[in-house]
């Protein structure tokens, strides 16, 4: 009778390098996450968030079909033109403060408490930690924005109804719907970027909502095609034009090509925190 000699198995061969960093990547990400939902500044903001938006659509849409006939037919002729504008810029005027103290408080906080100490201890490479952290953040709003923006939108739509006819079917409308979430998102990337510049969260809090609301009104009274042109390229002024429907006749840039300006605004703030994080003192 012959004998069978067993062949050892072959053991598997480790994981490549490119492996072990999705894995370690994919912890990061895991631990940003724990960090963002077990802070308490987070859910109250989020909340706030949700409630602004939906009741200042509620109650400015609302307020503008009771003074219809009273509203000057340029106005009317402007909100017929592109209703999905009005109703989502209705109630992101106010909520998006909301995303932008959060924003700048996933960052600054950890340094006004020390946590960042622990945070770059077990990250020495540094910048794995901030993508980890703009990555997570970033999903974070763009669900609950996308989520938000589609509420919002069905509550001003129910309002209009009578005055204009608006549907998810019409040319743009989708898109400017899902904009919304993707505006709300990357302005939360642009005001942690800021956040992590300043490391302070007072200072980061007051340099993005000067950049939000103080800025744009004043480079719109600089004269002539200046003004017009600086105006335009400013980084909320250009990303909301991806919640619009349609392009407006006065606006110098497309829906995408806004949200491109404040993609690129926001990715070279982000590469001024990523340089500042390798050079500076926790």
């Amino acid at each position: 009778m012959t004998a069978v000699t067993a062949t050892p198995a072959t053991p598997p061969a480790p994981p490549g390098p490119t492996a072990s960093r999705g894995k370690a990547f994919g912890r990061l990400m895991l631990a940003e996450w724990t960090k963002i939902r077990s802070v308490r500044s987070t859910f109250w903001s989020l909340i706030l968030l949700v409630v602004l938006d939906l009741g200042f659509t509620a109650l400015f849409v609302g307020l503008t079909v009771g003074q219809w006939d009273k509203t000057e037919e340029s106005d009317r002729a402007s909100i017929i033109a592109d209703p999905t504008s009005m109703i989502l810029g209705s109630g992101f005027f106010l909520s998006q403060l909301t995303v932008c103290v959060l924003g700048v408080l996933v960052i600054a906080s950890e340094y006004s408490t020390g946590m960042i100490r622990a945070s770059l201890l077990a990250v020495p490479g540094r910048l794995p930690m901030l993508w980890a952290k703009a990555a997570v953040f970033a999903l974070l709003v763009l669900v609950l924005g996308v989520a938000v923006s589609f509420a919002s939108f069905f509550i001003g739509a129910a309002f209009l109804n009578d005055k204009v006819s608006v549907s998810l079917g019409d040319t743009g409308v989708l898109r400017a719907v899902v904009g919304g979430g993707l505006y709300l998102a990357m302005l939360g990337l642009f005001a942690m970027a800021v956040g992590a510049i300043v490391r302070h969260p007072a200072g980061g809090i007051t340099g993005v909502i000067g950049f939000v609301l103080v800025l744009a009104p004043l480079t719109a009274l600089l004269p002539g095609s200046i003004g017009d042109h600086v105006h335009a390229y400013l980084p909320s002024e250009a990303g909301h034009l991806i919640a619009q429907a349609h392009q407006g006749k006065d606006d110098l840039l497309t829906p995408w090509q806004g949200y491109g300006v404040f993609a690129l605004w926001t990715a070279l703030l982000l590469m001024v925190a990523a340089v500042l994080l390798k050079r500076r003192d926790a």
